[in-house]
């Protein structure tokens, strides 16, 4: 089993559906011996989140607590087909990290065809890291195309503990991973496990994933969450 040292994807109540603080989230995550945290709050579009002036007044936050570095971000919200996400380009270029997922209170569930076209658009966005939750059956897609688009862009695709919960609304996300991170093995792609933690408890926890990844034999090289220097490529914080 890989021993993660971060979780990148995690949320506080300015999220407006999640239920700790900033601090109380970065010292649970140093409780539980990880080195990184990413806090990526859900950016205008998902209702009751922070506006863009959080975003943007992100500067006057410690990038460590508690002894863990933080990485503060967004996971930004696709709007349509074309792969629009609801922070100006100005924004996310600004964030330590960007993570861009399709929810359905922000997005229509289009065809197979419609949901790959804006995952591939997004990808060529050099602001964004990350995709979230890809897995969800809600939002078809062809996965070969989402891997290989990641690969010619050098992005992160990412497994995403909460939608292998099965009280998760999230659909055949687990048919889907494995489709997924078959391919990823194929074309290379790097993966991040992410809690999606809107809880303290349950940052830096993927009982739901190692199953998975232990059944397919998936590379250890391909999991970033091994450590802070695999990481660094992929984040706009160490590039900048």
């Amino acid at each position: 089993m890989i021993k993660s040292v971060m979780d990148l994807h995690t949320h506080t109540v300015a999220s407006g559906h999640a239920y700790n603080s900033l601090r109380e989230m970065a010292k649970a995550a140093a409780e539980k011996g990880l080195e990184l945290l990413g806090i990526t709050e859900h950016a205008p579009k998902m209702p009751g989140s922070c506006q863009t002036f959080y975003f943007r007044n992100l500067k006057v936050v410690p990038r460590t607590l508690y002894g863990i570095e933080l990485l503060l971000g967004s996971e930004v919200n696709i709007m349509d087909s074309e792969g629009n996400l609801d922070l100006s380009q100005k924004d996310l270029m600004s964030l330590d990290l960007v993570i861009a997922s399709m929810h359905t209170p922000c997005m229509r569930p289009g065809s197979k065809a419609e949901n790959t076209y804006a995952y591939q658009k997004v990808l060529e966005n050099p602001a964004v890291n990350i995709i979230g939750h890809p897995d969800d059956g809600r939002f078809p897609v062809d996965y070969r195309a989402l891997v290989k688009t990641a690969a010619d862009y050098g992005k992160v695709l990412e497994v995403n503990n909460h939608s292998l919960d099965p009280e998760c609304t999230r659909e055949n996300a687990k048919e889907n991973d494995w489709i997924m991170l078959e391919l990823c093995m194929e074309y290379k792609v790097p993966i991040v496990m992410s809690s999606d933690a809107h809880f303290d408890t349950l940052i830096g926890d993927f009982p739901n994933i190692y199953p998975l990844l232990e059944r397919l034999k998936f590379p250890e090289e391909l999991v970033l969450n091994r450590s802070v220097e695999a990481l660094k490529p992929y984040v706009n914080k160490y590039r900048s």
